[in-house]
């Protein structure tokens, strides 16, 4: 993308068209993704995309316009259409183009990324040695790997320039094992840096799938529980809503007014950092240029900030906490975490399960979007793990359903471990959670 000449042309287009508070946003995106099935590669995509985004405020309006074709022609159009956008809202939300930060961090180098041609020895690799695991692996097994990277570049009429480089590789598997007439699978997904990983992320998927062997179930009641991180950190990402300052504004957010109140217990600490060390994709600025900030969005259960873009904060008289991001350059500044962590404590995985006498491990929970609601936090979920009998793992069990609420699960955290697990990068937001213990859980079983 020739960003310099096509910021020239509507520099020059703003101009004629008498503006003087605009901003230019520019993204070129790379991902590479391929699969393997039955020995094979069976899948293959590789794909380019980019463009220009304008944003402009006119009588207090702002106005977008976007577009994939990089043209003298199409950046005076371009102008054009965002004016006529921004005459045509009709709200009084007050906007502004950002005036800059005092400083920005830098968000860390980006090392080469595989070509495809490595992303496909991997994915080939990955899948032989999942089957090369145990006899019990059987067709349906299915591995990848991806590599995604993004160049973003941001200028406005105050005179702020920003630029940002980011990428990440992943691999994945799902492991499917048989005995007799049973058939389990598990999915594993990493990020990698080289091929070192795959031999572990083969052995996990498989040594999880043929734990849930022979599973039973459980009957109904109340019991005490241990959350894995993997299943966490999904609950964190259905309940992130509840953190979004512009849900809190509009009334659809349990945690309205409740800014330096306990919602949690005191082990549990959230935080949104956009450079985590252990995140592959990292951001020093967001889709609007404020600069990013590691913060505390839950102190030992006290809440201490919602997230908020340039709107939001101005709505409330605070500072933008720089969580303003664009999914693309076609997309409007929505509110949305880089890093959203419930943070580890002191105690393994382990000594949470040896403080549970009679209960459940959960390890997987399924249809999270379509059985959570995060405007009233509820939640009914299918779920699977293993019995916990005397402090220690026992046998899987299946189908059986938790319900609860999700701010009376945090209410509920009795203890966390001390690991984190950490989701894949696939765009600017991960997710991430250490295990949790909490007493008491409503569960159905048959």
């Amino acid at each position: 993308m020739n960003f310099d000449q096509m910021k020239q042309y509507l520099i020059e287009a703003a101009t004629r068209a008498g503006l003087s508070e605009y901003e230019i946003y520019a993204r070129a995106d790379r991902e590479i993704s391929t699969e393997a099935l039955k020995h094979e590669i069976s899948g293959f995509s590789s794909g380019l995309s980019g463009g220009i985004s304008f944003r402009c405020i006119v009588n207090g309006r702002m106005g977008y316009a976007s577009s994939e074709y990089l043209t003298k022609a199409e950046m005076d159009s371009l102008v054009d259409r965002a004016v006529d956008n921004a005459k045509s809202i009709e709200n009084d939300d007050e906007v502004e183009i950002f005036r800059g930060s005092p400083h920005y961090e830098e968000a860390g180098t980006v090392p080469a990324l595989p070509d495809a041609a490595t992303l496909k020895k991997w994915a080939l690799e990955l899948h032989e040695q999942t089957y090369a695991r145990h006899e019990s692996v059987a067709d349906g097994t299915q591995s990848g790997a991806v590599a995604f990277e993004s160049e973003i570049l941001l200028c406005n009429s105050h005179g702020l320039e920003l630029c940002s480089h980011v990428g990440s590789c992943g691999a994945y598997v799902e492991a499917v094992v048989k005995q007799g007439d049973e058939a389990v699978s598990e999915f594993k997904i990493a990020t990698l840096e080289d091929e070192s990983a795959l031999s572990s992320l083969a052995t996990a998927a498989v040594e999880g799938a043929r734990a849930k062997l022979g599973a039973t179930t459980l009957a109904s009641g109340n019991m005490d529980c241990v959350i894995s991180g993997r299943q966490m950190k999904q609950l964190l990402s259905v309940f992130f809503p509840m953190f979004s300052a512009q849900r809190v504004q509009y009334g659809m957010s349990l945690l309205k007014g409740r800014i330096g109140q306990r919602i949690a217990s005191d082990v549990v600490t959230v935080t949104d950092d956009p450079r985590r060390e252990q995140c592959a994709i990292k951001a020093s600025f967001d889709g609007e240029g404020v600069a990013t900030t590691r913060k505390s969005v839950i102190d030992k259960g006290v809440l201490c900030t919602y997230l908020y873009d340039l709107k939001t904060a101005k709505k409330d008289g605070v500072p933008s906490t720089g969580n303003g991001q664009r999914a693309s350059y076609t997309s409007p500044v929505s509110i949305a975490p880089y890093c959203f962590c419930l943070e580890a404590r002191d105690q393994t995985l382990e000594e949470l399960i040896g403080k549970v006498k009679d209960g459940v491990y959960i390890t997987e929970l399924k249809g999270l979007h379509a059985g959570a609601d995060a405007v009233t936090g509820d939640f009914s979920l299918e779920s699977a793990g293993f019995r916990i009998r005397d402090g220690r793992i026992a046998e899987p069990v299946r189908s059986f359903t938790i319900a609860g609420n999700f701010l009376t699960l945090l209410e509920s955290i009795e203890a966390v471990s001390d690991t984190v697990d950490f989701g894949f990068s696939g765009g600017f937001t991960t997710y991430a959670s250490a295990d949790v213990l909490l007493r008491g859980m409503s569960i159905a079983g048959d």
